[in-house]
């Protein structure tokens, strides 16, 4: 692979010949990279804002630690997991989430299995039960079916939500400079300020058939711009405070958890790592070729997976978000020139550091439902487009009957099952009932027809051959 990779000749590897000053602008450049999309798991899915920053921040440390402190990447929220989430917490129900955590926790491990079966029998053996003919569709149906909550959250203000939308849509065509880099926060602090805006001019308080207060334009239902309770949140906040309490982590369950829940939440939340670890492979290679370095041969694959999959299970265990390697900071790497991981631990140092103000958590966590809705619009559309990439950029022959019935019956299965009545396949074991989402029981399908139909066509490419 080094020989086929273009040689970065103007690129700085030593990011100390700079100095301190603009060492720190670049952190702070990748934090703010990574800022808008990682804080937004925990806004979709009710974890904490703070713990998200702050295992972020830990996770990335972790990881560089077991990558010999040689790999320049950034680990920030993981929005593939958002499913599994949705499927044991669905409105995020505080009691519910460290049941999504332990399930989240166990994929995290399927990380550290996978690294030392490659580092056993090497990574051809192993990649080879999943191809892009069921790894892509997989990611599509992640994205497909999220798409219901976000429609959800547009429609309390679509004029709201389309501003989001826009900001996006204009920073990633014709933005420049930074401003292409992180069109997600910008949408985000600009149709926040737009809302603002609105709540000065024709901001009028409403209930809803809860009784719960908002600030909507006009005073109408379905233009809602803020809670009143996110507003008071902000004013009582600390300045500075812990970033997590117990009673948050997986830990609260000890002695009371309910088993048929946590068996649930594993059977469905598990089989999502067969996406993610694809994804985090792709990334690795991105990087490996924007730096100029084979990250695959060294320091190796199994590293790099043992250390997201480690990442993965510290910041779940503690009710944090599943963690990944993230392709905006990739980006900012081919952007800056500046390939010098220590960087990027300068990045995770700042999200820790963050981590320990719940005022600017409460302020995040007061970001308006349509904003939170226009953003998730793109980023669930995004999530599917990667998986349609995936199979076009791996050049899935859909000529052949085998991949067409493997890719249909993920699909249909994984939605339809999601928008059907139940909405979930539910096994009666004993005087057990397990819930299998249909993300879960189109992933176990796929891998398993894959696995038994005659006809493959794939080999996974080794890249230490290269």
């Amino acid at each position: 692979m080094e020989k086929n990779l273009k040689t970065k000749e103007d690129g700085i590897y030593d990011a100390r010949q700079l100095g301190g000053g603009k060492m720190l602008m670049l952190g702070a450049q990748h934090m703010f990279a990574m800022f808008g999309a990682t804080v937004l798991v925990p806004a979709l899915t009710g974890l904490s804002v703070s713990a998200t920053l702050l295992f972020a921040g830990l996770g990335t440390l972790l990881f560089h630690f077991l990558t010999k402190r040689m790999v320049p990447a950034f680990l920030g929220s993981s929005f593939a997991f958002l499913a599994g989430y949705a499927a044991i917490a669905p409105g995020g129900e505080r009691e519910l989430l460290p049941y999504a955590c332990v399930g989240v926790a166990c994929a995290g491990l399927l990380y550290l299995i996978l690294a030392g079966l490659i580092k056993a029998f090497g990574a051809e053996k192993v990649m080879k039960f999943f191809p892009p003919i069921v790894t892509g569709p997989i990611i599509i149906a992640i994205g497909l079916t999220l798409s219901q909550s976000a429609v959800d959250n547009c429609a309390t203000n679509w004029p709201i939500a389309v501003i989001a939308i826009l900001i996006i849509i204009i920073c990633n065509i014709w933005g420049k400079g930074m401003m292409r880099i992180i069109p997600i926060i910008l949408g985000v602090l600009g149709a926040t300020f737009a809302a603002i805006a609105m709540a000065f001019i024709f901001g009028e308080t409403i209930q809803d058939a809860n009784g719960t207060a908002y600030i909507a334009m006009g005073g109408l239902d379905n233009l809602r711009l803020f809670s009143q309770s996110s507003i008071e949140a902000i004013k009582e906040a600390k300045w500075i405070g812990m970033p997590f309490a117990m009673e948050d982590t997986v830990f609260a369950l000890f002695g009371k958890a309910d088993k048929k829940l946590i068996i649930t939440s594993v059977i469905t939340i598990m089989p999502i790592a067969f996406a993610t670890i694809v994804e985090h492979i792709g990334d690795i290679s991105a990087i490996s070729s924007t730096v100029g370095k084979n990250f695959i041969k060294e320091p190796g694959l199994h590293r790099t997976l043992m250390g997201d999959g480690l990442a993965t299970v510290l910041a779940s265990l503690f009710g944090a978000p599943a963690n990944t390697t993230y392709g905006e900071n990739t980006g900012v790497l081919s952007l800056s020139k500046v390939y010098d991981p220590l960087v990027i631990r300068i990045a995770a140092g700042f999200a820790i550091l963050f981590s320990f103000s719940p005022k600017i958590s409460a302020c995040i966590s007061a970001i308006p439902t349509p904003v939170i809705g226009g953003v998730s619009l793109v980023l669930y559309g995004m999530i599917s487009a990667v998986g349609v990439r995936n199979i076009v950029e791996n050049q899935v022959d859909f000529n052949k009957t085998r991949n067409v019935i493997i890719a249909a019956i993920i699909l249909v299965l994984s939605i339809g099952i999601k928008y059907s009545a139940v909405g979930a396949i539910v096994l009666h074991i004993g005087d057990m009932n397990i819930g299998l989402s249909g993300l879960a029981v189109g992933s176990l399908i796929g891998i398993i027809l894959n696995a038994v139909l005659p006809g493959k066509d794939y080999h996974f490419e080794n890249e230490e051959q290269k």
